[in-house]
């Protein structure tokens, strides 16, 4: 395969240059030739010379292209994906007219892009394309179409890989890169936007090191963010989620997944998943059909020089301000604080107070997103080094990192456990004062709100609520209404991290009693817990 060399980038870019105002080749020929008289014909040979040595590296640019797509094409699918859903709730109180009424399921469509992994037919994609999927179908760039199963999926990585029954003959992997990327370099998007057939776009690296938010929440109603992303402008348009984007040798770089537009449409900022995350984490889902995270347990902003002098540090100090420590977690069990008062700076307020984290294993730490991307190359279980400042003075605290939250009721076991994970089947998230005000709830309530129940799952068979009215707080949209979660066998229950820590203690077939708030009433309900299928 043909490499692009810094010349046949910087000559197309030229040539880009000349033509930008509407010039053609040949007028732009015409305005750099000067009157035809004898004394001048060096200066109209050599700018001849100059186009003809462009046209031939521009030849080398296509030719090189034309390699790169011929080789990564075959790796590069389209996916279709079916999700079937029941028609919307016909609006509070309907049941009690007809409460033998079953919904309709309907199905939605979905499309997206992948690549292949290997040749025992594991394909890449991105989480969000086949997350909820129940049938997916793969395309590949011949034409050929065959079914898929999810093999796993990562949230926190916006990452899956599904599975396709196909010889191996057939199947040809991406080649990642291994070396670290740059601005400026070349970046090539193979992808099928708008579920078109593969469709090639060429732009450069624009940025590196930005972090995406993750599109779910966890359990613990923390937000987490995927780090190191690749920033570039190579178009990318919707469809194109799960996608290549390759170097000029035809090595994986990122799998494209997200774009900033205000038109749901390529504007030239378009992000990718580095190969470094994907060469780590695509591995264990293949395994395991999950990853583990590595997991401090914090949430925290970077300190800025006026929160600084609030804290009475010096204004120029660098570092990442602790604000919340998860009870419970590996930075609480190692002792770290978070942020104890609030601090009023250019009329907004901020909690201050809590320990400054300024290294991590003698790496230093400027932002909190330095704090995310060092974490993303650890393990669950290893050991780390904080330095920290606390009330001004620095010492060292060792934090053994545990495993990242998950996102569903399940307690992780490993697979040749004679007990199998225990389920309960419901998506919700930690009652707050401004949710429990939609909800004509004392705002000193505490509880877990279900917001979601899976058919035919423990909380479903025992008649727990999930929500049903559509709330927007604090700009986060979500279900409201559903059944309160208040206590477990008369153990207040307080947060998600609590209730699967109870749920992690039991076994298929126990016994629970939930007591929960539903329309201002305390109910409790009995549920026989079970394995998930």
């Amino acid at each position: 395969m043909k490499k692009l060399t810094s010349m046949v980038v910087l000559t197309i870019v030229a040539l880009l240059a000349m033509t930008g105002c509407g010039a053609t080749l040949d007028n732009v020929l015409v305005r750099l030739s000067p009157p035809a008289v004898a004394a001048n014909v060096m200066e109209v040979s050599e700018p001849q010379t100059m186009l003809a040595e462009s046209l031939s590296v521009l030849d080398d640019l296509e030719s090189a292209l034309a390699s790169i797509y011929d080789e990564v094409n075959p790796s590069v699918v389209s996916i279709q994906v079916v999700q079937h859903q029941e028609a919307l709730q016909m609006g509070e109180g309907w049941e009690q007219f007809s409460p033998n009424f079953e919904l309709p399921e309907q199905s939605q469509q979905g499309s997206g892009s992948g690549f292949v992994w290997d040749k025992e037919g594991h394909i890449v994609t991105n989480n969000h394309v086949v997350a909820e999927a129940d049938r997916i179908t793969v395309r590949f760039s011949d034409g050929t179409t065959v079914p898929a199963e999810l093999i796993g999926t990562d949230a926190d990585s916006d990452l899956a890989v599904i599975k396709v029954d196909m010889p191996a003959s057939r199947l040809q992997p991406v080649a990642l890169d291994g070396e670290t990327t740059r601005v400026g370099q070349v970046a090539i998007a193979i992808g099928s936007p708008f579920g078109l057939e593969n469709t090639m776009t060429v732009g450069f690296v624009s940025a590196i090191g930005r972090s995406l938010p993750v599109e779910e929440t966890n359990l613990d109603g923390a937000n987490y963010t995927i780090p190191d992303i690749i920033q570039t402008d190579a178009p990318i348009n919707p469809g194109n989620s799960g996608g290549v984007l390759v170097n000029d040798e035809g090595q994986l770089i990122g799998v494209t997944s997200a774009i900033i537009s205000p038109v749901q449409a390529s504007v030239g900022i378009g992000f990718a998943i580095p190969a470094r995350i994907v060469e780590k984490v695509v591995p264990a889902l293949i395994e395991d059909g999950q990853y583990a995270h590595a997991w401090l347990g914090i949430s925290g902003m970077t300190l800025s020089p006026d929160m600084a002098g609030a804290m009475d540090l010096d204004t120029d100090q660098r570092g990442a301000l602790v604000i919340e420590v998860v009870p419970e977690g590996p930075a609480d069990e190692a002792k770290l604080q978070g942020s104890d008062r609030e601090a009023t700076v250019n009329e907004t307020s901020y909690r201050v107070g809590g320990d400054v984290i300024v290294a991590i294993d003698d790496e230093p730490v400027l932002t909190f997103d330095d704090i995310v991307a060092y974490l993303a190359r650890t393990e669950v279980g290893q050991s780390i080094r904080l330095k920290i400042l606390r009330d001004g003075r620095e010492s060292t605290v060792n934090v053994t990192l545990g495993s990242r939250p998950g996102q569903e009721m399940t307690a992780t076991v490993a697979e040749e456990a004679p007990i199998a994970p225990v389920w309960l089947g419901i998506m919700g998230m930690e009652l707050t004062p401004e949710v429990a005000e939609t909800m004509d709830i004392d705002p000193e309530q505490e509880g877990v709100l279900i917001e979601d129940i899976a058919q035919g799952s423990p909380a479903d068979e025992a008649g727990l609520h999930g929500g049903f009215k559509p709330a927007t707080v604090d700009g986060q949209r979500l279900l409201t209404g559903g059944d309160v979660i208040v206590a477990w066998e008369d153990v207040p229950v307080t947060s998600m991290v609590q209730l699967q820590s109870l749920l992690s203690d039991t076994r298929p077939g126990d016994k629970v009693t939930l007591t929960v708030l539903r329309d201002d009433e305390s109910l409790e309900i009995s549920i026989t817990l079970a394995a998930r299928d």
